[in-house]
């Protein structure tokens, strides 16, 4: 539940900090006006305003489902928090201590 929680801040976050920096970069060479400052002031409001209702939704997803949950996503903008599937390795890790095979040679 915790590694869902870092996964959907890190796929709100790093958007609004990848258009910060394209703003930056855009304005390279000159210097920093209000706007710019008003825009890295907007990303971390929106960033700190999305974890504080995230965290607000999993303690509701704790209580089992209880209104706060239902308020909190609203105000995220859907009602229900991410589902992350588990993903399962498709091939098992090879010990390279049991390879007999031939030369590993690529030529």
């Amino acid at each position: 539940m915790t590694s869902g929680l870092f996964i959907s801040t890190m796929r709100t976050a790093v958007p609004l900090v990848a258009g910060w920096l394209l703003t930056l970069a855009a304005n390279a060479g000159l210097d920093l006006d209000s706007t710019t400052a008003t825009g890295a002031v907007t990303v971390a409001l929106a960033l700190v305003y999305y974890l504080a209702f995230r965290l607000l939704e999993l303690v509701g997803q704790r209580a089992d489902g209880t209104a706060l949950q239902n308020i909190a996503g609203a105000l995220l903008g859907w009602a229900r928090p991410p589902a992350y599937p588990t993903v399962e390795p498709y091939l098992a890790p090879v010990d390279p201590s049991t390879y007999s095979g031939g030369s590993t040679s690529l030529s």
